[in-house]
């Protein structure tokens, strides 16, 4: 099968994942990049073999590019994505896919209207765990799904990351920048979400990087710190949902699933391996259950593999554009978000998968 063409826009520390996946993935080819920093892009194309450093205009303007990966600051992802659109070509992006709402809707769109695929991250939901886990699910290891509960608790990145205002700054916070991992998660074990309920608090209007790098500098907080909401999916089950930067410890697991006939705990979805545990109504405790899947090492760029042979197979791609929520609108409402769109719930991988393809 012939090989998808690849530019990327944006070659920050996020980049070098996705310029692996090149060499990782058959379907991938990377011919170009580009980044407002025209040193940075041409230290990222020299280091993996990239044939051509450039701008943004000249890689939009590149008539063999068919996908474009959009790997911007969240402020930019629209505004990347709809002139990727506008060019002719497929997008895929780092999430969130837009920071507001509306422009997320425009994005989804002109793509309708122009026949082109929006993509967008985490893809991480490909990754063993998750896969493994919504395969037990439908297999009945637990019963019908009444219950979910997803947690991030975390006191933020400022103790190890030498630059952490972005994470502070709007379109990032816990909801924007971890979130999306539990979100997909959810969406992917479950189904689409009816309707959203939350609250949103920031507890403090600046922070102070304690790590070693930078220590002592102080940055402003301009978006929510502490989130926690409810969701209630189509299928009838009810999520609680808390994402934290404000929290110094916790013992809470980062994903369960409840059913009528047992419970299921799964790792963190910010990664592709874990664990799987299950404790049903005759077993004393939780155990471990074997992953059914691969891809549980890091697998950045799984999600715009499958893209690329949804575009050669012209089917549906597993991480779309659709997959996305608001707890925010809800917290500013004092009232429950009804969902006014729908999305489907991606496909399970085939077992035995490899790097080297799908099957539709």
């Amino acid at each position: 099968m012939k090989a998808v063409r690849v530019g990327i826009i944006g070659c920050g520390n996020i980049s070098s994942i996705y310029f692996e996946a090149g060499s990782k993935f058959p379907i991938l080819e990377i011919v170009a990049c580009a980044d407002l920093d025209m040193t940075r892009a041409q230290a990222q194309a020299e280091k993996y073999g990239i044939p051509y450093a450039c701008t943004v205009d000249e890689l939009l303007a590149m008539p063999d590019i068919e996908l474009v990966l959009n790997l911007t600051i969240p402020a930019s992802h629209a505004d990347i994505h709809l002139k990727t659109l506008a060019a002719g070509k497929h997008t895929y992006g780092e999430k969130p896919l837009a920071i507001e709402l509306e422009d997320a809707k425009q994005i989804l769109s002109l793509a309708a209207e122009k026949g082109l695929l929006v993509g967008s991250a985490p893809d991480t939901f490909l990754g063993g765990v998750l896969q493994t886990g919504r395969k037990l699910i439908e297999e009945g290891w637990i019963g019908e799904p009444i219950a979910a509960n997803a947690f991030l608790m975390s006191h933020g990145p400022e103790s190890f990351h030498p630059n952490p205002d972005f994470f502070y700054q709007k379109g990032a916070g816990p909801l924007f920048d971890m979130g999306p991992y539990y979100l997909t998660a959810l969406v992917h074990l479950l189904g689409p979400v009816k309707r959203v309920t939350g609250s949103a608090a920031s507890y403090a209007k600046e922070r102070m990087i304690t790590g070693e790098v930078n220590y002592g500098r102080k940055f402003p907080v301009e978006t929510p710190t502490h989130v926690a909401g409810v969701l209630d999916f189509h299928n009838g089950t009810i999520a609680t949902m808390v994402m934290s930067f404000d929290v110094w410890g916790s013992r809470l697991p980062f994903i369960e699933i409840h059913g009528t006939a047992g419970s299921m705990i799964l790792s963190d979805p910010n990664e592709f391996g874990g664990k799987v545990l299950i404790k049903r109504l005759d077993y004393n405790d939780f155990a471990e259950v074997p992953l059914s899947y691969g891809f549980t090492t890091n697998s950045r760029g799984i999600g715009l593999m499958d893209m690329a042979f949804a575009i050669r197979d012209g089917r549906a791609h597993r991480a779309s554009g659709e997959l996305g929520y608001r707890f925010y609108k809800a917290s500013d409402s004092g009232q429950h978000y009804q969902m006014s769109s729908i999305c489907d719930k991606p496909e399970l991988l085939p077992l035995g998968m490899s790097q080297q393809g799908f099957t539709k």
